[in-house]
């Protein structure tokens, strides 16, 4: 006897005259698999093996039996889970606009044959007088008709619309940029 997360040590296997899984009917099985352990209705250890015996399964009454329980939802459901999801979205995009908005803006300089240089020391052409920016912070030009901003290894990191900028990136007026905790709304001339 088996609980409802526990599968036979034997599975029943399917008659002998019936048809090998395609790797189609397999690779649908392990995405519901997948899904399974990213929504948390399987445990890590549970997910392994299942994965282990739908891999070896030759039958799809093996792989239904691996899936019986993960695919118990209603068309219903998903469209509800899939509503929610997209208004989780939506207010994010929201949430995300308002603070732009709302931002400091920060003009683009003329462009010059130097970079803006960025950061905490007065010799900048942008003097950032807050803890979290460094020294030598961040530096802005313009290079074949784009702004690029150029982190130049600083502690507390520059973003561009929320994610972490690693050496360079193209910006544009109304991106969100942040040096360390301070943050602003690229602006034009």
């Amino acid at each position: 006897m088996t609980t409802p997360f526990e599968l036979p040590a034997n599975p029943p296997a399917g008659p002998p005259d019936a048809p090998r899984l395609t790797d189609a009917e397999r690779d649908r099985a392990l995405a519901v698999l997948r899904e399974g352990a990213a929504q948390g209705r399987l445990s890590h250890d549970t997910f392994v093996f299942r994965m282990e015996r739908a891999l070896a399964a030759r039958h799809s009454d093996e792989l239904a039996l691996l899936t019986a329980d993960l695919t118990s939802e209603s068309p219903w459901t998903r469209r509800v889970v899939g509503v929610v999801e997209r208004m989780s979205a939506f207010t994010v995009s929201i949430r995300r606009a308002w603070r732009a908005e709302r931002l400091p803006k920060l003009l683009l300089p003329l462009p010059g044959p130097q970079p803006l240089r960025i950061g905490r020391d007065p010799v900048n052409g942008l003097r950032l007088s807050h803890e979290t920016v460094s020294r030598l912070h961040a530096e802005l030009s313009l290079q074949g008709g784009l702004w690029v901003l150029r982190d130049l290894g600083s502690t507390n990191g520059t973003t561009v619309n929320g994610r972490r900028v690693t050496g360079a990136v193209v910006v544009r007026a109304g991106d969100m940029v942040g040096f360390g905790q301070m943050n602003f709304r690229l602006s034009p001339n």
